[in-house]
């Protein structure tokens, strides 16, 4: 299963094995082996993160098992860049990939780090037990994903820059994730997998500025912010301008630029100044909001260069998000809900689904 590629990173399993590699910049004990010990890594902030993020509309209640029906995302983020293209911090093999990626870089920031990515997502139409094209309902999808990105910030301001590159089709193998979890929990299958779309090579350039306008915390702790974005993303995965709003209000409150990412399997970790590092615990409720100009959805627009199911999908599409984030020193739990607008005309449902973050800062 080939993807589209970048440099040496020709296949899905390169990328993964340079996702892996990644974790050899976390701080592992170091052997008694006589060497000069490991080169610390500078800058403020200094510490990969590891986060995983599983989206699921059972999390949305009862009857909600379609449409974005599942995602995950495993994204691991590097310490804070002491250098562009040559960062002690990045293990080898990822230090390779930085350096043909300096297009994607935003200059001029205090702070930045890279994030690499692997994920899946899978869209059903309501119906489980039809095994036939359901022509009124959105197509049978599944996208396996990979991504590669930088996000950068200076004060109050965080650039998100970020290149997907994946396939969709039975070569992402919804269809067996999918039921074969099903299976494990003792939930009928989805029926209708031999009408996904067909297999594509997709690609997906994503750009997101988020802007802090308001933050107050009183000497208690307590404190509250509001947090303004705005991006676009194209490609044949998706074309897209969207903007929208976070509001937190909670004890402790992290220096950083928002908690709820609200696309699908999303990932949003900011640069977190030395300072603003947890001790103990925290935690706070938040609400956001996003609005989109939708151009293409290849999950409602079906497949872009061979024939296939498709619906007529709707241009304006609207999220609201609502969760708590806890943090416990280096770990971070987040749980949201979802409820977004229509999508094309003549869905049944508005799509309501959950998601559950757990973050670890090494």
């Amino acid at each position: 299963m080939t993807t589209l590629s970048h440099g040496k990173l020709s296949t899905p399993w390169a990328w993964g094995r340079a996702l892996a590699l990644a974790a050899a910049c976390l701080p592992w004990p170091a052997q008694a082996q006589g060497h000069e010990p490991p080169h610390e890594c500078p800058g403020p902030g200094a510490g990969a993160t590891f986060n995983l993020r599983i989206d699921n509309d059972m999390f949305g209640g009862v009857g909600q098992d379609q449409g974005y029906s599942n995602g995950f995302l495993a994204t691991w983020v590097s310490p804070n860049l002491a250098r562009d293209l040559d960062d002690p911090c990045l293990p080898e093999a990822v230090r390779s990939l930085n350096k043909h990626l300096s297009w994607l870089r935003h200059s001029g920031q205090d702070e930045q780090n890279m994030v690499l990515g692997f994920g899946q997502v899978l869209f059903t139409p309501t119906d489980r037990t039809r095994t036939d094209l359901i022509a009124e309902d959105r197509p049978y999808a599944a996208a396996l994903l990979f991504s590669v990105g930088y996000n950068a910030r200076r004060d109050g301001t965080l650039h998100t820059a970020q290149l997907r590159l994946g396939i969709v089709g039975p070569s992402a193998r919804g269809r067996q994730v999918q039921n074969g979890w099903h299976h494990i929990i003792g939930v009928d299958p989805f029926d209708g997998w031999d009408n996904q779309l067909r297999d594509e090579p997709v690609a997906q350039l994503l750009y997101e500025q988020r802007q802090r306008g308001l933050r107050h915390v009183a000497p208690s702790g307590w404190g509250w912010d509001a947090t303004g974005h705005w991006g676009a993303s194209l490609g044949n995965f998706a074309t897209y301008a969207n903007a929208g709003a976070e509001l937190r209000w909670g004890y402790r409150l992290p220096d950083d630029l928002g908690t709820a990412p609200l696309r699908p399997a999303g990932e949003n970790t900011t640069p977190l100044r030395a300072a603003g590092r947890s001790q103990g615990w925290a935690g706070h409720l938040f609400v956001a909001a996003d609005a989109r100009w939708v151009l293409r959805d290849i999950s409602l627009d079906g497949n872009t260069f061979k024939s296939s199911h498709h619906v007529d999908k709707r241009a304006l599409v609207a999220d609201v998000g609502y969760g708590v984030a806890v943090t416990w020193d280096a770990w971070k739990f987040a749980f949201a809900r979802y409820h977004r607008s229509r999508e094309f005309r003549g869905q049944q449902e508005v799509p309501v689904y959950g998601s559950f973050t757990i973050s670890r800062r090494f």
